[in-house]
């Protein structure tokens, strides 16, 4: 609709009104993860979660139509058809840029339980923003490092079974949990340095998603393998997408059952379990390559 408007006109306003939309949903959504926090009755805090998931897919769906006012985009999304909110679901896609995340927010926004990542324990205490990711379910790892474990041998494995108790909630309430496998955004500088064998890919880190189905295995069965691609861009950053540079985006989504093997698997002590998850992981990277080269060649 005001897409005539100029490129840092349209981003500037996009950005006023995502702003805005924070400035007016995070009250509510401290006042209802307050309430959660002191109120510890399972009815309470069961009501409590279902406004606040709303408040996050309302946030979300305002900055969605902020965009499909302000700017012509085109989504070409393959693979969307069959996905439901009753699932659980484990989401890795490839990290092209900070708009990655907002892209995908919009595909999968109502389609699917809302996505949440797995954070760092320590962010808990961020002020405000700790208290949100908390009442929103975001679930917390608790990592030991090497260090720690040789100095204190009885922490082997504490990690996973802490994990799994923080996330024994969502045993019973379909969640999505979501990871870039590469760990970083993807640049031809990060690429040459890695020495990646992938030609639009980073190395992916197998033990963070590892880390992932071992502590959820029981609950996350199903991967969507995700891959975003800008099409004619060889760099997009949050502010291209922000002021409409961006015309076309494909978003591919491909539904994967996960080996039973990887399902709550030890993978720091089990070496073959370690080479096995990574051999498969390289296959999905390998995929994920071929069918990244094959969209940018459609045109």
């Amino acid at each position: 609709m005001f897409d005539f408007l100029p490129a840092p006109l349209k981003g500037t306003l996009a950005a006023l009104l995502v702003v805005l939309n924070t400035l007016v949903l995070f009250p509510f959504l401290i006042l209802f993860a307050l309430l959660k926090l002191m109120l510890p009755f399972t009815p309470v805090r069961k009501g409590c979660t279902v406004v606040l998931n709303t408040i996050a897919r309302v946030w979300i769906g305002f900055n969605n139509q902020v965009m499909d006012t302000l700017h012509r985009l085109e989504w070409d999304v393959r693979g969307a058809e069959h996905l439901s909110r009753e699932h659980w679901y484990f989401v890795t896609c490839n990290h092209q840029s900070w708009a990655d995340i907002p892209a995908i927010q919009y595909v999968l926004n109502s389609r699917i339980p809302l996505l949440k990542f797995f954070l760092k324990q320590q962010l808990i205490w961020v002020p405000l923003l700790g208290v949100a990711w908390w009442a929103l379910d975001f679930p917390f790892m608790h990592r030991h490092t090497k260090e720690q474990i040789a100095k204190k041998p009885e922490l082997k494995g504490k990690d996973v079974a802490a994990t799994q108790a923080a996330c024994e909630k969502f045993r019973y309430t379909p969640v999505t949990i979501f990871n870039f496998m590469e760990g970083t955004r993807f640049t031809p500088a990060k690429h040459a340095r890695q020495n990646s064998p992938y030609r639009h890919l980073l190395k992916p880190r197998a033990g963070g998603t590892a880390f992932v189905l071992g502590a959820m295995g029981e609950m996350l069965h199903t991967m969507l393998d995700v891959t975003i691609v800008y099409p004619g861009k060889h760099s997009v950053g949050i502010w291209d997408y922000l002021c409409g540079r961006v015309r076309r985006i494909v978003i591919d989504i491909r539904v994967r059952e996960i080996p039973p093997q990887f399902l709550g698997m030890d993978y720091e002590n089990n070496r073959e379990t370690r080479v096995a998850f990574q051999r498969w992981v390289s296959e999905l990277w390998a995929e994920k390559d071929a069918r990244i080269e094959a969209i940018k060649n459609e045109d």
